[in-house]
Protein backbone atom coordinates (compact mmCIF):
# COMPACT_ATOMS: atom_id res chain seq x y z
CA UNK A 1 0.00 0.00 0.00
CA UNK A 2 1.42 3.56 -0.62
CA UNK A 3 -0.16 7.00 -0.29
CA UNK A 4 0.88 9.13 -3.30
CA UNK A 5 -0.79 12.16 -2.46
CA UNK A 6 0.02 12.41 1.05
CA UNK A 7 -3.45 12.62 2.58
CA UNK A 8 -3.02 9.81 4.78
CA UNK A 9 -4.95 7.32 2.62
CA UNK A 10 -3.88 4.53 0.48
CA UNK A 11 -4.14 5.23 -3.16
CA UNK A 12 -2.37 2.68 -4.59
CA UNK A 13 -2.75 -0.62 -3.13
CA UNK A 14 -1.13 -3.94 -5.10
CA UNK A 15 -1.32 -8.12 -4.01
CA UNK A 16 1.37 -10.16 -4.28
CA UNK A 17 2.17 -14.02 -3.35
CA UNK A 18 0.05 -16.74 -3.62
CA UNK A 19 -3.91 -16.70 -2.46
CA UNK A 20 -6.47 -18.80 -0.39
CA UNK A 21 -7.85 -20.28 -3.29
CA UNK A 22 -4.21 -21.66 -4.13
CA UNK A 23 -4.08 -23.05 -0.91
CA UNK A 24 -1.97 -20.57 1.25
CA UNK A 25 -2.72 -20.01 4.99
CA UNK A 26 -1.05 -17.54 7.74
CA UNK A 27 0.16 -13.90 7.21
CA UNK A 28 0.10 -13.53 10.91
CA UNK A 29 3.65 -12.28 10.68
CA UNK A 30 4.82 -9.45 7.87
CA UNK A 31 8.35 -7.10 8.28
CA UNK A 32 10.46 -5.31 6.59
CA UNK A 33 14.05 -6.07 6.96
CA UNK A 34 17.73 -5.59 4.79
CA UNK A 35 15.72 -4.84 1.74
CA UNK A 36 13.44 -7.75 1.86
CA UNK A 37 9.48 -8.24 3.24
CA UNK A 38 9.48 -11.09 5.63
CA UNK A 39 6.24 -12.70 5.43
CA UNK A 40 4.26 -16.10 6.64
CA UNK A 41 2.89 -18.63 4.40
CA UNK A 42 1.45 -22.32 5.46
CA UNK A 43 4.53 -23.90 7.37
CA UNK A 44 7.46 -21.04 6.64
CA UNK A 45 8.85 -17.98 6.46
CA UNK A 46 9.86 -16.17 3.28
CA UNK A 47 11.32 -13.08 2.37
CA UNK A 48 10.45 -11.41 -1.22
CA UNK A 49 13.26 -9.08 -2.25
CA UNK A 50 12.03 -5.10 -2.58
CA UNK A 51 11.75 -3.96 -5.83
CA UNK A 52 13.76 -0.85 -6.83
CA UNK A 53 10.66 0.44 -8.92
CA UNK A 54 6.75 0.23 -7.52
CA UNK A 55 5.98 -1.20 -4.59
CA UNK A 56 5.33 -4.79 -5.79
CA UNK A 57 7.91 -7.24 -5.19
CA UNK A 58 8.54 -9.20 -8.76
CA UNK A 59 10.85 -12.04 -7.60
CA UNK A 60 10.26 -15.41 -6.30
CA UNK A 61 10.05 -15.79 -2.85
CA UNK A 62 13.06 -17.59 -0.72
CA UNK A 63 12.43 -19.93 2.10
CA UNK A 64 13.98 -18.45 5.02
CA UNK A 65 12.86 -21.59 7.32
CA UNK A 66 10.23 -24.22 6.77
CA UNK A 67 8.82 -27.10 8.53
CA UNK A 68 6.82 -25.21 11.17
CA UNK A 69 4.09 -26.84 13.07
CA UNK A 70 0.58 -26.45 11.59
CA UNK A 71 -1.76 -28.35 13.51
CA UNK A 72 -3.80 -27.90 16.39
CA UNK A 73 -5.49 -25.12 17.94
CA UNK A 74 -3.00 -22.44 16.89
CA UNK A 75 -1.23 -22.91 13.68
CA UNK A 76 -0.45 -19.27 13.01
CA UNK A 77 3.43 -18.34 13.35
CA UNK A 78 3.48 -14.56 14.53
CA UNK A 79 7.32 -13.44 14.08
CA UNK A 80 9.71 -10.54 14.89
CA UNK A 81 13.67 -9.49 13.68
CA UNK A 82 15.35 -7.45 16.04
CA UNK A 83 18.75 -5.29 14.42
CA UNK A 84 20.96 -7.87 14.57
CA UNK A 85 18.88 -10.02 12.05
CA UNK A 86 17.85 -12.76 15.08
CA UNK A 87 14.20 -13.65 13.42
CA UNK A 88 12.15 -15.10 16.85
CA UNK A 89 8.86 -16.77 15.69
CA UNK A 90 6.31 -17.78 17.95
CA UNK A 91 4.53 -21.21 17.96
CA UNK A 92 1.58 -21.37 20.01
CA UNK A 93 0.32 -24.52 21.89
CA UNK A 94 -1.83 -27.34 19.94
CA UNK A 95 -3.93 -27.65 23.14
CA UNK A 96 -5.72 -25.43 25.71
CA UNK A 97 -3.76 -26.97 28.11
CA UNK A 98 -2.04 -30.18 27.29
CA UNK A 99 -5.07 -32.46 28.14
CA UNK A 100 -5.07 -36.13 26.58
CA UNK A 101 -8.63 -35.05 25.56
CA UNK A 102 -8.33 -31.32 24.19
CA UNK A 103 -10.80 -29.07 26.19
CA UNK A 104 -12.26 -31.79 27.87
CA UNK A 105 -14.00 -31.58 31.53
CA UNK A 106 -12.01 -33.24 34.51
CA UNK A 107 -9.11 -34.60 32.19
CA UNK A 108 -5.92 -34.03 33.77
CA UNK A 109 -2.79 -32.95 31.94
CA UNK A 110 -0.51 -34.21 30.50
CA UNK A 111 3.04 -35.07 32.55
CA UNK A 112 5.26 -34.73 30.74
CA UNK A 113 3.57 -32.55 28.35
CA UNK A 114 5.43 -33.96 25.50
CA UNK A 115 4.27 -30.83 22.62
CA UNK A 116 6.22 -28.54 24.44
CA UNK A 117 9.11 -30.12 22.54
CA UNK A 118 8.25 -28.28 19.71
CA UNK A 119 5.40 -25.78 20.61
CA UNK A 120 4.33 -22.93 23.11
CA UNK A 121 7.42 -21.17 22.91
CA UNK A 122 9.08 -18.81 20.87
CA UNK A 123 12.07 -20.49 18.48
CA UNK A 124 15.17 -18.41 17.24
CA UNK A 125 16.53 -18.18 13.49
CA UNK A 126 18.60 -16.38 11.47
CA UNK A 127 16.84 -13.58 9.23
CA UNK A 128 19.93 -13.54 6.71
CA UNK A 129 20.15 -17.23 5.93
CA UNK A 130 18.16 -19.33 3.56
CA UNK A 131 16.34 -23.06 3.55
CA UNK A 132 16.84 -23.48 7.69
CA UNK A 133 14.45 -26.24 9.40
CA UNK A 134 12.39 -26.42 12.45
CA UNK A 135 13.79 -28.10 14.99
CA UNK A 136 13.56 -28.30 19.04
CA UNK A 137 17.08 -27.27 19.02
CA UNK A 138 16.00 -23.58 18.04
CA UNK A 139 13.63 -22.92 20.88
CA UNK A 140 14.52 -19.54 22.48
CA UNK A 141 11.79 -19.70 25.41
CA UNK A 142 8.97 -22.13 26.56
CA UNK A 143 5.75 -22.17 28.21
CA UNK A 144 4.22 -19.29 26.33
CA UNK A 145 0.53 -20.53 25.25
CA UNK A 146 0.05 -18.43 22.88
CA UNK A 147 2.62 -15.21 21.79
CA UNK A 148 0.81 -13.37 19.36
CA UNK A 149 3.05 -10.22 19.10
CA UNK A 150 6.89 -9.99 19.49
CA UNK A 151 7.89 -6.77 20.05
CA UNK A 152 11.69 -4.63 20.94
CA UNK A 153 12.37 -1.84 23.25
CA UNK A 154 15.58 0.95 22.90
CA UNK A 155 17.44 -1.02 25.18
CA UNK A 156 16.89 -4.42 23.40
CA UNK A 157 14.38 -6.07 25.62
CA UNK A 158 12.31 -8.37 24.24
CA UNK A 159 8.47 -8.95 24.61
CA UNK A 160 5.90 -10.74 23.85
CA UNK A 161 1.90 -10.90 24.67
CA UNK A 162 0.49 -13.91 25.80
CA UNK A 163 -3.00 -15.16 25.71
CA UNK A 164 -4.19 -17.08 28.33
CA UNK A 165 -5.88 -20.37 28.56
CA UNK A 166 -9.56 -20.77 27.95
CA UNK A 167 -12.62 -23.11 29.90
CA UNK A 168 -11.56 -22.87 33.38
CA UNK A 169 -15.11 -23.13 34.48
CA UNK A 170 -16.29 -24.97 31.92
CA UNK A 171 -13.87 -27.98 32.17
CA UNK A 172 -13.62 -27.85 35.91
CA UNK A 173 -17.16 -26.51 37.41
CA UNK A 174 -16.80 -27.76 40.75
CA UNK A 175 -13.27 -25.51 41.40
CA UNK A 176 -14.60 -22.34 38.91
CA UNK A 177 -17.88 -20.33 38.83
CA UNK A 178 -18.48 -19.09 35.66
CA UNK A 179 -17.93 -16.08 36.44
CA UNK A 180 -14.33 -16.90 37.38
CA UNK A 181 -14.04 -18.36 34.31
CA UNK A 182 -14.84 -14.98 32.71
CA UNK A 183 -11.97 -13.37 34.46
CA UNK A 184 -9.63 -15.73 34.74
CA UNK A 185 -6.63 -16.33 33.86
CA UNK A 186 -5.17 -12.86 32.82
CA UNK A 187 -4.02 -12.20 29.47
CA UNK A 188 -0.05 -11.55 30.01
CA UNK A 189 3.04 -8.80 28.95
CA UNK A 190 6.02 -10.70 28.96
CA UNK A 191 9.31 -10.35 28.70
CA UNK A 192 11.98 -13.11 27.05
CA UNK A 193 14.82 -14.14 27.95
CA UNK A 194 16.87 -17.07 26.44
CA UNK A 195 16.03 -20.21 28.73
CA UNK A 196 13.10 -18.54 30.41
CA UNK A 197 9.46 -20.36 31.30
CA UNK A 198 6.52 -18.44 31.42
CA UNK A 199 4.23 -21.84 33.05
CA UNK A 200 2.00 -22.97 30.29
CA UNK A 201 0.32 -25.69 30.76
CA UNK A 202 1.01 -26.21 34.84
CA UNK A 203 0.34 -22.25 34.98
CA UNK A 204 -1.70 -19.59 34.75
CA UNK A 205 -1.58 -15.78 36.36
CA UNK A 206 -4.33 -14.78 38.66
CA UNK A 207 -4.73 -10.93 38.13
CA UNK A 208 -6.55 -10.76 41.63
CA UNK A 209 -3.73 -12.60 43.31
CA UNK A 210 -1.30 -11.03 41.68
CA UNK A 211 0.67 -14.28 40.90
CA UNK A 212 1.08 -17.61 38.87
CA UNK A 213 -0.72 -20.27 40.42
CA UNK A 214 -1.12 -23.71 39.80
CA UNK A 215 -3.78 -25.19 36.79
CA UNK A 216 -6.34 -27.50 37.93
CA UNK A 217 -5.14 -30.12 35.39
CA UNK A 218 -1.74 -30.11 37.24
CA UNK A 219 -3.04 -30.25 40.82
CA UNK A 220 -4.65 -26.94 41.38
CA UNK A 221 -7.35 -26.51 43.63
CA UNK A 222 -9.11 -23.43 41.99
CA UNK A 223 -6.15 -20.56 42.74
CA UNK A 224 -4.78 -21.38 46.22
CA UNK A 225 -2.17 -23.92 45.53
CA UNK A 226 1.34 -22.25 43.87
CA UNK A 227 3.44 -25.30 43.59
CA UNK A 228 5.94 -25.24 40.23
CA UNK A 229 4.90 -22.00 39.54
CA UNK A 230 6.60 -20.21 42.21
CA UNK A 231 10.00 -20.91 39.66
CA UNK A 232 8.35 -19.73 36.79
CA UNK A 233 8.52 -16.48 35.50
CA UNK A 234 5.95 -14.05 36.13
CA UNK A 235 4.66 -11.42 33.76
CA UNK A 236 5.54 -7.48 33.17
CA UNK A 237 1.75 -6.81 33.00
CA UNK A 238 -1.75 -7.97 32.81
CA UNK A 239 -4.58 -7.75 31.34
CA UNK A 240 -8.34 -9.03 31.58
CA UNK A 241 -9.05 -12.28 30.68
CA UNK A 242 -9.88 -13.69 27.06
CA UNK A 243 -9.06 -9.96 25.81
CA UNK A 244 -7.40 -11.72 23.03
CA UNK A 245 -4.12 -9.64 22.33
CA UNK A 246 -3.06 -10.85 18.92
CA UNK A 247 -0.59 -7.58 18.53
CA UNK A 248 2.01 -5.77 20.48
CA UNK A 249 4.32 -3.13 19.67
CA UNK A 250 6.77 -1.46 22.01
CA UNK A 251 6.73 2.35 20.45
CA UNK A 252 9.89 3.66 19.04
CA UNK A 253 8.63 6.38 17.13
CA UNK A 254 9.39 9.89 17.54
CA UNK A 255 5.57 11.43 17.23
CA UNK A 256 3.78 10.88 20.31
CA UNK A 257 4.20 12.30 23.78
CA UNK A 258 7.74 10.88 25.04
CA UNK A 259 5.77 9.14 27.85
CA UNK A 260 4.89 7.00 25.18
CA UNK A 261 8.27 6.10 24.17
CA UNK A 262 9.77 2.58 25.28
CA UNK A 263 5.93 1.33 26.09
CA UNK A 264 3.90 -1.44 24.60
CA UNK A 265 0.44 -0.76 22.03
CA UNK A 266 -1.80 -3.70 22.93
CA UNK A 267 -4.50 -4.77 20.02
CA UNK A 268 -6.84 -7.00 21.33
CA UNK A 269 -8.92 -8.95 19.03
CA UNK A 270 -12.04 -9.41 21.63
CA UNK A 271 -13.19 -12.49 23.74
CA UNK A 272 -15.34 -15.24 22.73
CA UNK A 273 -15.22 -17.06 26.11
CA UNK A 274 -16.49 -14.50 28.73
CA UNK A 275 -20.17 -15.84 28.14
CA UNK A 276 -22.19 -15.45 30.77
CA UNK A 277 -20.46 -11.77 31.27
CA UNK A 278 -20.15 -9.25 28.75
CA UNK A 279 -17.55 -10.21 26.05
CA UNK A 280 -14.53 -7.71 26.58
CA UNK A 281 -11.52 -6.06 24.33
CA UNK A 282 -12.31 -5.16 21.20
CA UNK A 283 -10.03 -2.14 21.42
CA UNK A 284 -6.05 -1.14 21.58
CA UNK A 285 -4.85 -0.32 24.67
CA UNK A 286 -1.41 1.68 25.94
CA UNK A 287 0.43 0.18 28.72
CA UNK A 288 3.37 2.50 30.14
CA UNK A 289 6.93 0.71 30.87
CA UNK A 290 10.05 2.26 31.96
CA UNK A 291 13.02 0.15 31.97
CA UNK A 292 11.58 -2.53 30.88
CA UNK A 293 8.67 -3.05 33.54
CA UNK A 294 5.23 -1.63 34.36
CA UNK A 295 5.23 2.10 35.11
CA UNK A 296 1.45 2.24 35.40
CA UNK A 297 -2.10 1.20 34.70
CA UNK A 298 -2.64 0.47 31.07
CA UNK A 299 -5.32 2.98 29.90
CA UNK A 300 -7.54 2.37 26.48
CA UNK A 301 -5.73 4.26 23.65
CA UNK A 302 -8.43 3.56 20.84
CA UNK A 303 -12.02 1.67 21.80
CA UNK A 304 -15.40 1.36 19.69
CA UNK A 305 -14.29 -0.84 16.60
CA UNK A 306 -16.97 -3.53 17.28
CA UNK A 307 -19.63 -0.95 16.94
CA UNK A 308 -23.47 -2.25 18.65
CA UNK A 309 -22.79 -5.50 19.27
CA UNK A 310 -19.46 -7.18 21.13
CA UNK A 311 -19.26 -10.48 20.15
CA UNK A 312 -17.33 -12.59 17.48
CA UNK A 313 -19.22 -13.14 14.70
CA UNK A 314 -21.25 -9.51 15.15
CA UNK A 315 -18.30 -6.93 15.67
CA UNK A 316 -17.96 -4.76 13.00
CA UNK A 317 -14.16 -4.67 13.38
CA UNK A 318 -11.72 -6.11 15.05
CA UNK A 319 -8.07 -5.06 15.72
CA UNK A 320 -6.00 -7.60 15.19
CA UNK A 321 -2.39 -5.72 13.88
CA UNK A 322 -0.26 -3.39 14.58
CA UNK A 323 2.67 -0.84 13.21
CA UNK A 324 4.76 2.08 13.07
CA UNK A 325 5.52 4.41 10.00
CA UNK A 326 8.72 6.24 9.37
CA UNK A 327 6.96 9.51 10.29
CA UNK A 328 5.52 7.82 13.99
CA UNK A 329 1.69 7.11 12.96
CA UNK A 330 0.48 4.06 14.42
CA UNK A 331 -1.75 1.76 12.43
CA UNK A 332 -4.18 -0.41 13.45
CA UNK A 333 -5.22 -3.16 11.21
CA UNK A 334 -8.92 -5.13 11.67
CA UNK A 335 -9.28 -8.55 9.82
CA UNK A 336 -13.31 -8.19 10.63
CA UNK A 337 -14.14 -5.42 8.16
CA UNK A 338 -10.71 -5.31 6.16
CA UNK A 339 -9.74 -1.77 6.90
CA UNK A 340 -6.38 -0.22 8.21
CA UNK A 341 -6.79 2.82 10.58
CA UNK A 342 -3.85 5.82 10.17
CA UNK A 343 -3.53 7.41 13.89
CA UNK A 344 -1.20 10.61 14.48
CA UNK A 345 -0.64 12.90 17.16
CA UNK A 346 -1.96 16.59 17.03
CA UNK A 347 -1.95 17.83 20.56
CA UNK A 348 1.33 20.12 20.37
CA UNK A 349 4.84 20.06 22.07
CA UNK A 350 2.93 21.18 25.64
CA UNK A 351 1.63 17.11 26.05
CA UNK A 352 3.47 14.96 27.46
CA UNK A 353 1.46 12.76 29.64
CA UNK A 354 -0.95 9.48 29.02
CA UNK A 355 -4.69 9.55 29.17
CA UNK A 356 -7.66 7.67 27.88
CA UNK A 357 -9.66 8.97 25.10
CA UNK A 358 -12.48 11.35 25.34
CA UNK A 359 -15.61 10.04 26.69
CA UNK A 360 -18.19 10.02 23.72
CA UNK A 361 -21.00 13.31 23.90
CA UNK A 362 -23.90 12.37 25.70
CA UNK A 363 -27.03 10.19 24.13
CA UNK A 364 -28.67 13.23 24.24
CA UNK A 365 -26.40 15.65 22.19
CA UNK A 366 -26.18 13.05 20.02
CA UNK A 367 -29.69 12.41 18.91
CA UNK A 368 -29.52 13.70 15.34
CA UNK A 369 -26.73 11.56 14.58
CA UNK A 370 -27.68 8.67 11.63
CA UNK A 371 -25.51 6.09 13.86
CA UNK A 372 -26.85 7.16 17.31
CA UNK A 373 -27.98 3.66 19.35
CA UNK A 374 -30.27 3.34 22.00
CA UNK A 375 -28.75 3.46 25.66
CA UNK A 376 -30.37 -0.25 25.64
CA UNK A 377 -28.34 -1.55 23.08
CA UNK A 378 -29.15 -4.00 20.16
CA UNK A 379 -30.01 -7.27 20.79
CA UNK A 380 -28.43 -9.54 18.63
CA UNK A 381 -31.39 -11.19 17.22
CA UNK A 382 -33.43 -7.93 16.57
CA UNK A 383 -35.21 -7.85 12.95
CA UNK A 384 -34.78 -10.99 12.84
CA UNK A 385 -37.74 -13.77 11.30
CA UNK A 386 -39.82 -16.11 14.17
CA UNK A 387 -38.08 -18.93 14.76
CA UNK A 388 -39.75 -22.06 13.35
CA UNK A 389 -40.82 -24.55 16.21
CA UNK A 390 -39.61 -28.08 16.08
CA UNK A 391 -42.21 -30.70 15.71
CA UNK A 392 -43.80 -31.95 19.31
CA UNK A 393 -42.33 -28.66 20.49
CA UNK A 394 -43.57 -25.67 22.02
CA UNK A 395 -42.45 -22.08 21.80
CA UNK A 396 -41.84 -21.15 25.33
CA UNK A 397 -39.44 -23.78 25.49
CA UNK A 398 -37.46 -22.93 22.50
CA UNK A 399 -37.22 -19.49 24.20
CA UNK A 400 -36.15 -21.26 26.89
CA UNK A 401 -33.32 -22.76 25.33
CA UNK A 402 -32.37 -19.34 24.05
CA UNK A 403 -31.72 -17.96 27.17
CA UNK A 404 -29.58 -21.14 28.08
CA UNK A 405 -27.89 -20.95 24.72
CA UNK A 406 -27.23 -17.01 25.71
CA UNK A 407 -25.96 -17.93 29.24
CA UNK A 408 -28.78 -16.42 30.67
CA UNK A 409 -29.28 -19.47 32.90
CA UNK A 410 -28.55 -22.91 33.97
CA UNK A 411 -24.94 -21.95 33.15
CA UNK A 412 -25.14 -22.43 29.63
CA UNK A 413 -21.88 -21.84 27.93
CA UNK A 414 -23.10 -22.16 23.99
CA UNK A 415 -22.75 -18.50 23.27
CA UNK A 416 -18.82 -18.45 23.90
CA UNK A 417 -17.89 -20.61 21.10
CA UNK A 418 -20.88 -20.73 18.61
CA UNK A 419 -21.43 -16.88 18.94
CA UNK A 420 -24.53 -14.99 20.05
CA UNK A 421 -26.14 -15.24 16.99
CA UNK A 422 -25.35 -19.08 16.16
CA UNK A 423 -23.47 -17.94 13.18
CA UNK A 424 -19.85 -19.29 14.73
CA UNK A 425 -16.40 -18.40 15.79
CA UNK A 426 -12.95 -19.82 15.27
CA UNK A 427 -13.49 -22.18 17.60
CA UNK A 428 -16.93 -23.42 17.31
CA UNK A 429 -19.64 -24.25 14.27
CA UNK A 430 -21.81 -22.23 12.46
CA UNK A 431 -25.96 -23.53 13.81
CA UNK A 432 -27.25 -21.39 11.47
CA UNK A 433 -26.31 -22.77 8.02
CA UNK A 434 -28.00 -26.00 7.72
CA UNK A 435 -25.47 -28.09 7.15
CA UNK A 436 -24.66 -30.31 9.97
CA UNK A 437 -21.46 -31.79 11.01
CA UNK A 438 -22.69 -34.62 13.16
CA UNK A 439 -25.94 -36.27 12.59
CA UNK A 440 -29.30 -35.27 10.10
CA UNK A 441 -30.24 -31.93 11.74
CA UNK A 442 -33.04 -33.42 13.68
CA UNK A 443 -34.02 -32.36 17.22
CA UNK A 444 -32.71 -36.58 18.52
CA UNK A 445 -29.55 -35.79 16.48
CA UNK A 446 -28.72 -32.74 18.19
CA UNK A 447 -29.96 -33.78 21.55
CA UNK A 448 -27.19 -36.72 21.35
CA UNK A 449 -24.42 -34.33 20.37
CA UNK A 450 -25.09 -32.01 22.85
CA UNK A 451 -25.10 -34.67 25.69
CA UNK A 452 -22.15 -36.58 24.45
CA UNK A 453 -19.67 -33.52 23.45
CA UNK A 454 -17.34 -33.68 20.75
CA UNK A 455 -13.93 -34.47 21.64
CA UNK A 456 -12.71 -34.36 17.77
CA UNK A 457 -14.11 -31.35 16.12
CA UNK A 458 -14.03 -31.70 11.93
CA UNK A 459 -13.66 -28.34 11.07
CA UNK A 460 -12.80 -26.57 14.55
CA UNK A 461 -10.40 -25.88 16.81
CA UNK A 462 -12.74 -26.06 19.93
CA UNK A 463 -13.68 -29.38 21.15
CA UNK A 464 -16.92 -29.56 22.93
CA UNK A 465 -17.37 -31.16 26.63
CA UNK A 466 -20.32 -33.14 27.37
CA UNK A 467 -23.62 -30.46 27.80
CA UNK A 468 -20.85 -27.86 27.41
CA UNK A 469 -19.32 -28.33 30.66
CA UNK A 470 -21.81 -27.75 32.34
CA UNK A 471 -24.95 -30.11 34.09
CA UNK A 472 -27.78 -29.32 32.12
CA UNK A 473 -31.08 -31.17 33.39
CA UNK A 474 -33.53 -33.08 30.81
CA UNK A 475 -35.31 -30.06 30.37
CA UNK A 476 -32.47 -27.54 29.60
CA UNK A 477 -31.10 -30.54 26.88
CA UNK A 478 -34.34 -30.48 25.24
CA UNK A 479 -34.87 -26.98 25.39
CA UNK A 480 -31.52 -25.94 24.00
CA UNK A 481 -31.48 -29.14 21.53
CA UNK A 482 -34.81 -27.34 20.29
CA UNK A 483 -33.29 -24.09 20.50
CA UNK A 484 -30.24 -25.36 17.68
CA UNK A 485 -32.70 -27.30 15.85
CA UNK A 486 -34.92 -23.77 15.10
CA UNK A 487 -32.09 -21.24 14.09
CA UNK A 488 -31.02 -24.24 12.12
CA UNK A 489 -33.68 -24.03 10.55
CA UNK A 490 -34.46 -20.74 10.00
CA UNK A 491 -34.30 -20.56 6.79
CA UNK A 492 -35.92 -23.56 5.10
CA UNK A 493 -39.17 -22.57 7.17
Amino acid sequence: MQDTKGDGRADKIVRFGPTKAEGNAGGTGVKIYNGYVYAETNDRIVRYKLPTDGIEPTAAPETVVSGLPLTGDHPMHPFAIDPQGNLYVDLGSATNSCQSQNRMPNVPGNKPCAELATRAGTWRYDANRLDQHFSPAERFVTGLRNGEGISFDSAGRIFAAMHGRDQLGQNWPKLYTLKQNANLPAEELVQLRQGADFGWPECYYDDVQKKLVLAPEYGGDGGKAVGVCAQKEAPVAAFPAHWAPNAMLIYEGSQFPSAYKDGAFIAFHGSWNRAPEPQGGYNVVFQPLVDGKSSGPFVVFADSFAGAIKQPGQAAHRPTGLAVGPDGALYIADDQGGRIWRVTFQGGDKTTGIAPPASPPPFAQASTSGNALPPEGIHPSAGASPLPIPPGALPDQVALGERIFQGQTAGGTCAGCHGTDGKGTAVGSDLTSGKWLWGNGSVKAITRTIAQGVAKPKNHTGAMPPMGGVPLSKADLAAVADYVWAIGHRNTH
